[in-house]
């Protein structure tokens, strides 16, 4: 007859010692919770209950009959099962997946402990009423036993290590049966999130020295296309700004090619505007701008204009010194922008007003006909390259819908002359269009307006700024 536990005397065994201090303040705990329960009946039949209750005790009494037991301290492994609660309540798990991907670990985990506790009791006590093991011939510890759970869980069954108890065999069975349901239900849905993982998820990281924007509000192919068809083009000088995108919707196929072809300086994450923590995803607190795009086909535009608003107000609140730039519909809901504590026209925050850019344009070509023409091409950047097989008036009209515009103090030489002479000045010597000037009503004056190719009226004057229009040629 083999004794199959060795009971050790108290004041010898460090661990035990270490054991009664953790099951002090889970006795601190336990008293806790049964003040604070609603139901004090109902409240010893609970699992973490039923824990301490085979789990406290005997530390106390192992001190006053001066030896240990391995008892039921492997029930203290269940409590694993509430890491995910106090994980969420230090705010470390915050996401749904996240939260439920821990729930299904630690709900495995603790199925392994416990099982391996039960065996490692059940091998190490013996069969009752004599509580020996007749069979035993090696050294089944905790870690071992640990080994055989996961591996009669898995199916596999090396064979190597096998209980030789009647409860132990037994109980084996049962994690076979319960186990199996366990693990063919946990690992798949495992795997399953793991798999779903959010590929437009994480975190931007800013490389040092290097500016970046952020990009919301309507994103599809065509706008993010016309905007990096106009931000990136290749007449300007190297872009070295990294856009990033932020939007609540997956990019389709379109967009995703897209993003592809510009992968060097185009991040996109999903994620909404409305959420503060997607804000803090894209790194807003250091963007240089925020740039809020519009839906220019929407059926009501006073509902857009809204919509994109509140990602402003959005944005202020968790950055009040962020520079937006936002597309607006309606002329008329400017004013609701002026609401906003935040908003500062001097800070760099600016509204485009489609419907106004239209007016506007339809009012200055009847000033000056074909103005809104020319103003549309300046504003669209394009790159000229001369056709042999195009009409003349074709290649003409690209070569001026390929030009650019500046601005630019003319210089002393211009004083005094009209501005049909100082335009003819600039054309015939410099090749330079020159289309207004900043005109004041006298040289004291600080009001200025600008004015489009005006008469002989107005006379260029110190510090008189002119728009310059020129072509750069790539042939």
């Amino acid at each position: 007859m083999v004794e199959t536990e060795e009971c050790v005397s108290w004041p010898e065994n460090v661990s035990h010692q270490v054991d009664l201090a953790f099951n002090i303040v889970f006795l601190l705990y336990f008293f806790i919770r049964f003040i604070a329960a609603h139901d004090k009946l109902w409240f010893w039949f609970e699992l973490y209950s039923l824990v301490d209750i085979f789990t406290i005790p005997p530390s106390f009494v192992a001190i006053y009959m001066n030896r240990t037991w391995i008892g039921l301290r492997f029930t203290r492994a269940l409590r694993i099962l509430s890491l995910p609660d106090v994980l969420q309540y230090l705010n470390v798990l915050r996401t749904s997946t996240s939260i439920r991907l821990f729930q299904l670990i630690t709900f495995f985990a603790s199925l392994v402990l416990t099982a391996a506790g039960f065996i490692h009791l059940a091998e190490n006590s013996g069969d009752p009423p004599s509580f020996t093991n007749r069979n035993r011939n090696f050294d089944m510890n905790y870690f071992t036993c640990i080994y055989f759970v996961i591996v009669t869980i898995a199916t596999v069954g090396y064979g190597d290590v096998f209980c030789t108890t009647t409860t132990g065999r037994i109980f084996s069975a049962l994690v076979i049966m319960g186990g199996l349901a366990v693990f063919a239900n946990s690992i798949p849905e495992i795997a399953d999130i793991l798999s779903s993982r959010n590929k437009y998820g994480g975190h931007f990281h800013k490389e040092a020295g290097k500016q970046h924007i952020v990009l919301c509000g309507h994103i599809t192919y065509e706008s993010v296309s016309n905007f990096l068809g106009d931000f990136l083009h290749e007449d300007r000088e190297d872009v070295d700004v990294q856009i990033v995108i932020l939007d609540k919707h997956v990019p389709d196929l379109e967009l995703q090619g897209l993003l592809k072809r510009h992968f060097t300086q185009v991040d996109f994450f999903q994620g909404s505007v409305m959420n503060a923590r997607d804000l803090g995803r894209v790194d807003l607190p250091t963007a240089d701008a925020c740039l809020v795009l519009a839906n220019r086909y929407c059926p009501d535009p006073d509902a857009e204009d809204a919509a994109n608003i509140m990602r402003v107000i959005s944005i202020k609140n968790f950055c009040d010194h962020i520079k937006v730039i936002i597309q607006l519909m309606q002329y008329h809901n400017k004013t609701y922008l002026l609401n906003i504590p935040s908003w500062d026209w001097k800070q760099g925050d600016d509204a485009v007003c489609v419907a106004e850019l239209k007016l506007g344009f339809i009012a200055q070509s009847c000033l000056a006909f074909g103005f809104s023409t020319l103003l549309a091409n300046l504003f669209t950047m394009r790159s000229y390259r001369e056709g042999k097989e195009m009409p003349v008036w074709l290649n003409n009209y690209l070569e001026g819908a390929g030009a650019e515009m500046y601005t630019e103090f003319l210089s002393p030489a211009f004083e005094g002359l009209t501005f049909p002479a100082a335009a003819e000045l600039c054309f015939s010597k410099l090749r330079l269009l020159l289309i207004a000037v900043e005109a004041r009503n006298d040289a004291n004056s600080s009001e200025s307006c600008i004015a489009i190719n005006p008469k002989e009226n107005v006379v260029v004057q110190k510090g008189t700024q002119g728009f310059l229009w020129h072509s750069r040629l790539k042939r």
